[in-house]
């Protein structure tokens, strides 16, 4: 009886996402299908077969990013293939790097999969392991991004996204919910819904249903984050326009089915530069809105993002910004100076401000949020709040994060505990110190 023949190496893939957390879903998409066809995956360039590109082209800064890193792998394996929003511009990336295998825009994921099956074939080996069902996933285990839907339909006049992505395209709930259910099965502790404009979802099916856990559900924003609510898990919601609608949400954080928590992008206060920008959704009484909100759910955080130096904003608009800033009190805030994006209506607006002013204006807005941010934080000195634990700190305690703060952007709290920790895990903190980003705290015994 002869011995069968060794089975063959599975061809290994490198992969590399840069970007946003919706490229990272895009990512996940992509290494889960490559799982389930028997490509397993290679921590360095030199040991893959081939390297993925998973770029970022919204910011010229990012393409740079993108253009280097490409070369990186090239240098480092020569055998490359380019996805993302920067493959919506094959020229730029063929001018720079030549020789890539092959160059596909964001989500084109089959398109992806038949690059990789051209340049390294799967491998028919009918023993692989079984991929989870929440798929292969680039976050810890205990949290995930879910994305619910695909493009945008606004024209902010700053962006290009609905260039690289096209039209809002919404996921069908039923798959959505299906997904965040496995995502939970596998493990995840917390939910981060996102998309480009998430308070959006369902308008281009026209809020169709699907069957869930025995009922219709309606592809809507309201709808889906009570559905997520029933899950037992942290859902925490990015990326919502203040839409009217949102205000009904703001219920099901006060009765914790979601966390109270808003990822807004209001981009600026001004009435002048959000005409400028052809922003979304009526501003006008935005601050009343916002007060009305902490009233229904006193513990609401709301963290968002805003550009200074946009083209035509004055010192006036600039003030502006600065006193509706001190009224929102806002919990979290980040800031960007102006840049022109390639293909951006913005580009052709006149006067420009120049780059020294949307540097001192920069400096001034972080400054008076960053008091803002302390003087709220301090307010959490001598309460306990649950605390969900991300890791082991490198002095020896741990460090997590509160309902408050999303991973990666948000602040994070510094816990001592008595007792060992683990990723995942919900537990009650005593906060007894507060900085104008991070929290201290002792765990409960």
């Amino acid at each position: 009886m002869t011995n069968p023949a060794p089975l063959a190496a599975n061809p290994k893939v490198g992969f590399v996402s840069l970007g946003c957390p919706k490229a990272l879903v895009d990512s996940e998409r992509i290494l889960t299908q490559l799982r389930v066809e028997g490509y397993d995956f290679s921590p360095s360039y030199e040991g893959a077969d081939v390297v993925i590109v998973n770029t970022c082209g919204f910011l010229d800064s990012a393409r740079e990013e993108s253009l280097e890193a490409i070369g990186e792998a090239m240098n480092a394996n020569g055998k490359v293939i380019v996805t993302g929003c920067m493959g919506a511009e094959p020229e730029k990336i063929r001018e720079r790097h030549p020789n890539v295998l092959a160059i596909t825009g964001p989500a084109q994921y089959e398109s992806v999969l038949k690059a990789v099956h051209a340049a390294v074939p799967p491998s028919s080996n009918p023993l692989l392991d079984l991929v989870p069902a929440q798929g292969v996933k680039l976050t810890p285990k205990h949290y995930a991004y879910l994305k619910i839907s695909e493009g945008c339909n606004n024209r902010c006049s700053f962006c290009i996204i609905p260039s690289l992505r096209g039209d809002l395209v919404s996921r069908p709930v039923g798959d959505v919910l299906r997904e965040a259910e496995n995502l939970v099965k596998g493990g995840v502790k917390e939910l981060l819904v996102i998309s480009q404009d998430t308070s959006a979802y369902g308008v281009d099916t026209k809020y169709a249903t699907s069957e869930w856990r025995g009922r219709q559900v309606k592809s809507k924003f309201y709808d889906l984050a009570e559905a997520l609510g029933e899950l037992g898990v942290w859902v925490r919601m990015h990326y919502v326009y203040p839409y009217p609608h949102v205000d009904a949400a703001i219920e099901l954080m006060a009765q914790g089915k979601i966390l109270p928590y808003l990822d807004i992008p209001f981009q600026h206060a001004s009435p002048n530069v959000l005409k400028a920008m052809k922003r979304p959704a009526a501003q006008e009484k935005t601050l009343e809105r916002i007060h009305k909100w902490r009233e229904i759910c006193p513990d609401l955080t709301l963290r968002s993002t805003f550009i200074v130096g946009f083209p035509g904003e004055t010192e006036e608009d600039f003030e502006f910004l600065l006193e509706w800033m001190e009224e929102a009190q806002l919990d979290r805030v980040g800031c960007f100076k102006y840049e022109a994006v390639q293909g951006a209506v913005a580009n052709d607006l006149p006067n420009a401000v120049p780059e020294e002013v949307k540097e001192e204006r920069w400096h001034r807005f972080m400054a008076a949020q960053q008091a803002i941010s302390a003087d709220r934080l301090q307010e959490k000195i001598g309460h306990t709040l649950d605390v969900m634990i991300d890791g082991e700190n490198e002095d020896g305690g741990f460090i997590g994060r509160t309902a408050a703060d999303a991973p990666e952007i948000d602040g994070v709290v510094f816990v001592e505990s008595s007792k060992p920790l683990y990723a995942g895990q919900i537990v009650p903190v005593h906060i007894t110190e507060a900085d104008a980003y991070d929290l201290t705290g002792t765990a409960a015994a």
